[in-house]
């Protein structure tokens, strides 16, 4: 079983993928939902610090690149669309932690703790709330794609 929370614990730290993909993996495979619900957590939050100071100034750093830079605008891009989307359903303050709560926490393609974490790093939004809001979204997401999972329903197809 070890391997296998290994396996979840590295899927949760990809993007796009993210704790999605991994805990429908881990509960398919046998883990149980309470060992495997904080492995992806914990994976899907890993990568939340360097996103947030490092990831803006890398794929800045990149994108004028001859071999990589298509990438690099594509990521910068998304992170700036979801920047936007954020300020405009919630506007700065309070509206705006959650809204990247709920922009991290609601399961749909192109949203999650890599996107929400660029777009608040984008928009300034402080380290410890933004860290904050992300965690309560993936809490949020892996709730949600638990008790879809254990349904039987499988969104991933």
């Amino acid at each position: 079983m070890l391997k296998k929370c290994l396996i979840a614990f590295l899927i949760s730290m990809v993007p796009i993928i993210e704790l999605r993909g991994a805990l429908p993996i881990a509960l398919a495979s046998g883990v149980p939902a309470y060992i495997a619900y904080p492995v992806c957590v914990i994976g899907n939050m890993i990568p939340v610090p360097f996103i947030y100071f490092f990831a803006r100034k890398f794929l800045e750093w990149g994108k004028d690149k001859k071999f990589i830079g298509k990438i690099f605008t594509f990521f910068l891009e998304k992170g700036h669309k979801g920047g936007e989307k954020l300020m405009g359903k919630a506007g700065k303050g309070g509206g705006l932690f959650i809204a990247l709560l709920l922009f991290v926490g609601i399961p749909l393609p192109g949203t999650g703790a890599w996107t929400g974490t660029l777009a608040a790093s984008i928009l300034d939004m402080g380290f410890k709330r933004s860290s904050i809001a992300v965690m309560l979204g993936v809490i949020l997401a892996g709730i949600i794609m638990g008790v879809l999972t254990m349904l039987g329903i499988n969104i991933l197809t």
